[in-house]
């Protein structure tokens, strides 16, 4: 055997029994004619001591030690002098007998600790160096025991795991698709699935009631810091259900999750919130609710005051940013140019300070008397202290633009601690969304949605205006302000799928093209049935307490798409085109 033991196993209570060990050398520090080893394994750290006055042999072979050689060392566990209360096995050491060298290593382009002086783009290009600090080697672990317990708590609740495929058909209604051409179907596409969504409706035809994959995913989208173009999903489908029966047993699953993997508690009840009430209320389909600062109309309050900016607009909202009164003009000044970034989109940004002396200033002051202003405070709920914000224009942009400007400045007054949970269902979404571009509707999550029950009158109707009342039956978890998982329940009727293609613009030869094999399918007794996908990856990611999903991938992209380290996307050779039946075509220059 190479090792008894691990580099995080020797306790006190092994001292005096001789182990070997392997691993990679983490440093060496010299202190007169003792040599100290730090010995690092994927379990831990354990110090080893090498005296040149007991043992030349072995002082000689660990002066010719460099930073991360691996080695296999034996040696007698003894007890620490000099103790380590930050280290697992920092009650011992390893007085050494042997030492044997089973591969050298050149100097890393950067050093493996915690915190290391290498820069991102070096990093991802030395991955596999990269993975051996444990900020990455502990986001890899919570990964890992996320897994297990998402497959412990599914099994218990009698879900199958099933896997679907990853050569499918290309269905490009949301995402880009990832496409790889066949070489035994010339001039014929497969695609990378975006998700498994319609096989796992098929599952539900074919009788696997409740079914489940932790599943590899693929969009060809715009990329951030919670985006990569291959993803991981909880995918999950149940039969024979409604609404409440799926959010109470994925509530059950994430309580399980909080527990068993960080060993939080949350609430015994997660709430609950319409997509409206999120809107009005956060200007955001998710809103983070660990903090207040709600979203409140001032529009009655503002208009008809000679302020022409807010008497031409449809709406005007504003929050109410606590103890921020102390604001300078500088500040202000900044926070308004702020807005005016394209993230944000505002033309501009009225503030209205109550300061703890009780006065009031306003950047707006020659429009509005000081009890005008105070009306306004008090209906956005602001106090003595507080700094208010103000944005107007059309009423879901403006308020999209406040739940923006309201997490900037929960960020900036550290209201949204990484260690804080607060989880979320948000219901009732628009079925629909309406783009004035193309003169159509889309749909808000995909074509196999059901509508609420209750509004099928509006669905069937032919006005705008009714098909814009509809609701999905259609729910998504939150936490933090983070989509973690969506879902719905699904359209299982024929009349009403077909319903769906009509109002979506989607011929019935498209609608068969593209989704003829589950129109089929559900010809022969589809179930009712509904699921959710949870993002693994994000779900890892903020149980870590972190907003980027990279450190909990392996092998992740950077922001355009690149794997650094591998240099993928690249160029095949002339003999694999024309293999495939391609040419490559030569961007045209902008």
């Amino acid at each position: 055997m190479y090792r008894t033991h691990t580099c995080g196993e020797l306790r006190l209570a092994d001292a005096g029994q001789t182990v070997t060990l392997a691993g990679w050398v983490q440093r060496i520090r010299k202190m007169g004619g003792m040599t100290f080893v730090d010995l690092r394994d994927r379990y831990g750290i354990t110090q080893l001591v090498a005296d040149a006055a007991s043992d030349e042999a072995v002082a000689a072979a660990v002066a010719g030690l460099g930073r991360e050689y691996v080695i296999q060392v034996t040696g007698r566990v003894a007890e620490r002098q000099s103790k380590n209360p930050k280290m697992d096995t920092g009650d011992i050491e390893i007085l050494l007998d042997k030492v044997n060298v089973l591969n050298p290593s050149e100097i890393p382009p950067f050093t493996i600790e915690d915190v290391s002086d290498g820069g991102e783009e070096l990093r991802a290009r030395y991955r596999y160096l990269d993975l051996r600090r444990n900020p990455l080697k502990n986001a890899l672990t919570l990964r890992h025991r996320m897994a297990h317990e998402v497959r412990n708590y599914l099994d218990g609740e009698g879900f199958m795991e099933i896997e679907t495929p990853c050569l499918i058909k290309s269905t490009p209604e949301g995402a880009r698709d990832f496409v790889v051409p066949s070489r035994m179907n010339p001039g014929e596409f497969y695609a990378l699935p975006q998700s498994p969504q319609t096989f796992k409706q098929l599952l539900m035809v074919a009788g696997y009631d409740r079914y489940f994959q932790i599943v590899r995913c693929f969009r060809d989208e715009d990329l951030r810091a919670d985006r990569q173009p291959e993803f991981t999903q909880i995918d999950c489908e149940m039969s024979f259900v409604e609404q409440e029966d799926v959010l109470n047993l994925f509530e059950g699953m994430m309580r399980h999750l909080f527990k068993a993997v960080i060993n939080v508690d949350i609430a015994p009840k997660i709430p609950r919130m319409s997509w409206y009430d999120a809107m009005d209320k956060y200007g955001s389909d998710k809103p983070d609710i660990r903090f207040g600062m709600e979203i409140h109309e001032v529009t009655r309050l503002v208009q008809g005051c000679g302020f022409s900016v807010f008497d031409s607009v449809e709406y005007v909202g504003a929050i109410a940013v606590p103890g921020a009164a102390g604001y300078t003009r500088k500040q202000t000044d900044e926070l308004t140019e702020w807005v005016k970034r394209p993230q944000v989109g505002a033309k501009g940004l009225v503030y209205i300070k109550m300061n703890e002396d009780g006065t009031v200033k306003s950047s707006v002051d020659k429009f509005y008397t000081e009890d005008q202003l105070k009306a306004v405070a008090a209906e956005a709920g602001a106090k003595q202290g507080d700094l208010l914000l103000l944005l107007c224009g059309p009423k879901r942009k403006t308020q999209t633009m406040l739940g923006v400007l309201r997490i900037e400045m929960g960020n900036r007054l550290g209201f949204r601690d990484p260690k804080v949970f607060a989880p979320l269902w948000v219901v009732d979404f628009p079925l629909l969304e309406w783009d004035d571009e193309t003169q159509r509707f889309y749909a808000m999550h995909h074509p196999f949605t059901a509508p609420k029950p209750e509004h099928i009158e509006w669905f069937n109707s032919n006005k705008k205006e009714d098909l814009e009342r509809v609701c999905a039956n259609a729910y998504d978890f939150v936490l933090n302000g983070t989509e973690l998982g969506g879902g719905s329940i699904r359209i299982h009727q024929a009349d009403v799928q077909k319903r769906m293609f009509e109002v979506l613009g989607i011929s019935p030869e498209d609608a068969d093209y593209k989704f003829g094999f589950i129109i089929n399918a559900f010809k022969f007794g589809a179930p009712p049935h509904g699921g959710l996908a949870f993002g693994f990856d994000r779900v890892c990611a903020l149980f870590g307490g972190q907003e980027t999903i990279r450190d909990y991938i392996a092998f992740p992209k950077n922001n355009m798409g690149r794997d650094v380290m591998l240099d993928a996307p690249s160029a095949i050779d002339d003999i694999q085109m024309d293999e495939l039946f391609l040419k490559s075509v030569a961007p045209e220059k902008k």
